[in-house]
């Protein structure tokens, strides 16, 4: 992602990125032109998907399941048999 100084149009470059949410981000970024200097904080969002997940709801459970411990596994294996 490249970012631009709105004061003298130079590349920027984003020195730090402040996570929000899981949709935004502060980005904190900084002119690369010394003379300039201006910094700035722009705002990042995710608006909306242009084309759905190749993962489907199944590959993303056993993803998931893999990650977790054996008890954990298998107090979701109890919780679904219970239902």
């Amino acid at each position: 992602m490249r970012v631009y100084c709105k004061v003298c149009g130079q590349r920027g470059r984003i020195t730090k990125t402040n996570k929000l949410s899981d949709d935004v981000s502060d980005l904190y970024c900084q002119c690369t032109d010394a003379e300039c200097g201006h910094s700035w904080v722009a705002c990042l969002s995710f608006t909306h998907t242009l084309s759905p997940s190749a993962k489907t709801a199944n590959q993303l459970v056993l993803s998931l399941m893999g990650s977790l411990t054996p008890e954990g596994r298998q107090m979701v294996l109890e919780g679904l048999g219970a239902q």
